[in-house]
């Protein structure tokens, strides 16, 4: 079984501000008794914020033994892709190039998806966290 997964996608519930923490972590909430830290892709990748609203999202992501959630505006469901289907991801570009893990082509370059590089993410945040 791989060590990296998306677990389940649930509805944003109340959320806790952590203090002194950094702008992407949201705060955290409550799941399955579990304290789950929530954290803003957009804010942490600098390419603006999440709103978090009655119909956010939150995907529940693991690697290794850490589980966070991740806002999403909406999800238009699961589903796995082939390993020989993801391309290397393009050269160049801002930061948030060294978080992808690939790029999957679509029919059209509008349903093209890019891929994130889910553990070197939270290894990123994590660092970031802590050198605060």
């Amino acid at each position: 079984m791989p060590s990296e997964n998306v677990l389940e996608v649930i509805q944003a519930g109340l959320l806790t501000p952590l203090p002194r923490s950094p702008s992407f972590l949201l705060g955290v909430t409550g799941h399955r008794g579990q304290v789950i830290p929530v954290m803003d892709i957009l804010r942490f990748l600098g390419k603006g914020e999440a709103r978090v609203g009655s119909r956010t999202r939150l995907f529940l992501g693991t690697s290794g033994s850490y589980t966070v959630g991740v806002v999403a505006d909406a999800v238009l469901g699961l589903r796995r892709l082939p390993v020989a289907d993801i391309l290397p991801p393009p050269v160049g570009g801002d930061a948030a190039v060294e978080h992808l893990l690939g790029i999957c082509e679509g029919a059209s370059p509008q349903d093209a998806l890019a891929l994130l590089n889910f553990p070197k993410l939270l290894q990123s945040a994590r660092q970031r966290a802590v050198v605060r």
